[in-house]
């Protein structure tokens, strides 16, 4: 179960309806994800070059615009679809992680 899922199923369970629990689960992420990246530049502060640092701030916007498109391409096939296809989604990502670790494959 991946976080987003659990953040989701929670918040239906405490009544929210599938469009308002799915945006709080997005909206949740938001600080931990940039908490952890905080935590990570503190670590290698010291050893970033300016010219890493710009590669660095690009990085970070490029990823910013592609995940706020993933968003509301998600948002849109779950008000479509429902989580039905989440669902299977993640179950055939799950057998096929099973597979290639049960091949001797280390991930």
């Amino acid at each position: 179960v991946s976080r987003s899922a659990a953040s989701i199923w929670g918040g239906l369970f405490q009544g929210l309806n599938l469009r308002l629990a799915t945006e709080l689960s997005f909206f949740m992420a938001v600080p931990t994800l940039t908490g952890a990246t905080a935590l990570k530049f503190m670590k290698v502060h010291a050893s970033v070059t300016p010219e890493q640092l710009k590669f660095l701030l690009v990085g970070n916007l490029v990823a910013f615009i592609v995940g706020a498109l993933a968003i509301k391409t998600f948002m849109e096939i779950l008000n479509r679809y429902g989580l039905k296809y989440f669902g299977y989604y993640r179950i055939c990502l799950g057998l096929t992680v099973l597979i290639i670790l049960a091949q001797g494959y280390n991930l």
